[in-house]
């Protein structure tokens, strides 16, 4: 068993194998990834995505040769309007309330299509066109909406088992239950690491170590200590083993902490979904996105966020939050007939979710009270005024069409009618039955703060003295700074590439074998 490597990657998600990667394709001829979970767990939160990477791009013709499902004919009815840096720089700022690092933000999004790109040729990932998540049919057509069109076959699956093949063909070591326990320093300059394996600590050497082991967000007690003692009660969405080491590692060589200690990236997530990891098989099949197409309330049938304020791939992220903060922290959502068409079977379908289905409201009230709904006078006012408010409206706006693709303005808002909490787009009045209700809870993906690092290098910097700690780096959910309150979806897997691949290369240089 070797104990010195050109570089030492803690984490197999999709931020570490890209680190690793990088590092072999640079230069460094011995590279290790330790990882704590056993082997069906590889793959880190990164497995359990849906496998989505926002990118900048130029429109279809940009993307069309890194997809494997888009034919020639299918392509001549796609609308996808070009994804700018300007376009991805803005809903990064205006969703994070402009407090994400700008300098980090730029070299993300600047480096985002270089990124997609080698991961397909290099990475060999099967990138498509996400028709079932990005687009709907109008008019015979594709439009895609949001400014994300690429994920993966398999989602989140299919991108890990491509991590795989190609660590194997590069000749990654990756050594699983063996959890980093310090690093090793010599005069402020990290050499190694120390594991554990097979219960004894083991002494590491390294010219750089890459840390990629995720947040904090499974481990019920941090998450209490930084987001609020009600998250003890969120799902954890995935990985069960991202609590928090590879922070307390880095702060105990002096790192910086930056970013949204408070916040974190939460979604809609299936009531009756494991509590406390995810499902290695369902995956993300338990998150319900569904609800621009309906409404949401609480177990007091009352709505609490504006459904149609954004795209949902602008929101799906924040309103987790939402409803953790509700009553038991958990809610209903609701469509009628017309638009349980529209809902995605790979996760609404009979075999995921539990559906309670009926042919009236009031029946759908007397079903919900069986699954916690506590006041049925209250829900029915709020379908009421909810249905009366969405017909004032179009009777106010007889031209306007509903159009799922873009903000179409449909709304509760008219002179005669509106209501306190907005409905801003996609409002179609919940009348026609049979009526269909899912109960849902907040399920943590994963957490904003982290380790301060240089925007160029990926380098940890040093909380004394703000430069980089020589030979550290940081990839991944672990960064901090380039995510508050909220978050863009499909930026998480292309910020863990980018990064990834510019700490790669940056061992290599440390190592002393930089290609040529």
């Amino acid at each position: 068993m070797s104990t010195h490597y050109d570089c030492i990657v803690v984490g197999s998600g999709h931020a570490g194998c890209s680190a690793a990667l990088a590092a072999v394709e640079a230069g460094c001829t011995s590279v290790l990834i330790v990882e704590k979970a056993p082997r069906e767990w590889v793959g880190g939160n990164g497995y359990f995505t849906a496998g989505a990477h926002r990118t900048v791009h130029g429109g279809l013709q940009d993307l069309l040769p890194i997809v494997r499902n888009v034919t020639p004919e299918q392509a001549s009815k796609i609308d996808m309007d070009p994804y700018t840096v300007a376009d991805f720089t803005r809903d990064i700022m205006r969703l994070g309330q402009d407090k994400p690092d700008a300098v980090l933000v730029k070299s993300m999004v600047e480096n985002s299509r270089e990124a997609v790109e080698w991961l397909a040729r290099i990475v060999d990932v099967p990138f498509i066109l996400s028709f079932h998540r990005q687009a709907y049919e109008v008019n015979g057509r594709q439009k895609f909406w949001g400014g994300m069109a690429l994920s993966t076959e398999e989602g989140g699956k299919g991108l890990i088992k491509a991590h795989m093949k190609a660590l194997e063909k590069a000749g990654v070591e990756t050594w699983f239950e063996t959890p980093a326990i310090r690093l090793r320093v010599e005069k402020g300059t990290i050499t190694g690491l120390v594991v554990q394996t097979d219960g004894k600590e083991l002494n590491l050497s390294a010219s750089s170590v890459v840390l990629a082991a995720g947040g904090y967000e499974s481990s019920s007690e941090l998450r209490a200590k930084h987001l609020g003692s009600e998250w003890k009660r969120a799902h954890v969405r995935g990985t069960p083993f991202n609590t928090g080491d590879g922070i307390v590692m880095a702060q105990a060589v002096g790192a910086k902490l930056v970013g949204d200690w408070a916040g974190c990236h939460s979604t809609c997530w299936d009531a009756n979904a494991p509590a406390d990891a995810g499902d290695r098989e369902l995956s993300n099949q338990f998150t319900k996105s569904g609800y621009p197409l309906g409404i949401m309330v609480n177990i007091y049938g009352q709505r609490f966020v504006d459904e149609g304020q954004d795209f949902r791939n602008y929101t799906y992220a924040k309103f987790g939050r939402q409803i953790l903060l509700q009553p038991e922290g958990c809610a209903f959502q609701v469509w009628g007939a017309d638009m349980v068409p529209f809902l995605r079977k790979e996760e609404y379908g009979d075999e995921i979710v539990k559906k309670i289905f009926a042919g009236n409201i009031e029946e759908l009230a007397d079903k919900l009270l069986e699954k916690g709904l506590k006041d049925k006078e209250r829900f029915l006012k709020t379908m009421r005024n909810y249905n009366a408010a969405v017909q004032n409206h179009r009777a106010e706006h007889p031209t306007l069409g509903w159009d799922p693709a873009v903000k179409d303005g449909l709304s509760t808002q008219s002179t005669t009618v509106s209501l306190q909490l907005p409905k801003s787009n996609w409002a179609l009045p919940i009348d026609q039955g049979p009526f269909l209700a899912v109960k849902v809870a907040c399920g943590i993906t994963f957490t904003f703060g982290g380790l301060a690092i240089d925007p160029h290098t990926a380098g940890v910097l040093s909380k004394e003295t703000d430069a980089p700690i020589k030979g550290l780096f940081c990839a991944g959910e672990m960064a901090g700074g380039l995510f508050y309150n909220n978050y863009p979806g499909g930026s998480g897997l292309t910020a863990g590439a980018v990064f990834g691949r510019k700490a790669g290369s940056q061992a290599a240089k440390l190592a002393g074998k930089l290609a040529k």
